[in-house]
């Protein structure tokens, strides 16, 4: 419609989407391969977020997706520090209130995906990877 914007448009390169966007598509279709039903992505409860909300049997999973380039100085599911998981505790209860199911069975899962700048990413599921307190 304006040409100098159309000329504008055509020039401009498109950024990849953020590492840790990649990462969570990555961790989603893994999750999907193996057989879990994807609930939700980006559930954001107050000031909380869980990365991905899933079923794998009669089990309700709370996925951490943690992203990274390499593992030199810690592999990505050594991020999910103890303040991330007590963060991930406190969403997965509000999570399980909403359901209105007290009895909902629940675990916490972390996927570390690697994604060098050079070769495929690799993909590690952590199942049932802490406990709540």
């Amino acid at each position: 419609m304006i040409p100098w914007l159309d000329r504008l448009r055509a020039r401009v390169r498109h950024a990849p989407p953020p590492l840790g966007w990649q990462g969570e598509d990555l961790a989603a279709r893994f999750l999907l391969h193996k057989r879990y039903i994807i609930l939700a992505r980006n559930v954001h409860i107050g000031r909380y977020e869980i990365d991905i909300v899933a079923r794998d049997g009669d089990t309700t999973v709370f996925v951490e997706v943690k992203t990274r380039r390499n593992d030199i100085f810690a592999t990505p599911d050594q991020n999910v520090d103890a303040r991330k998981r007590k963060k991930l505790i406190i969403a997965a209860r509000h999570y399980a209130a909403m359901e209105d199911n007290p009895n909902m069975y629940y675990r916490f899962d972390i996927v570390s995906v690697l994604i060098p700048p050079e070769g495929r990413p690799s993909i590690t599921i952590h199942k049932d990877a802490f406990k709540t307190q």
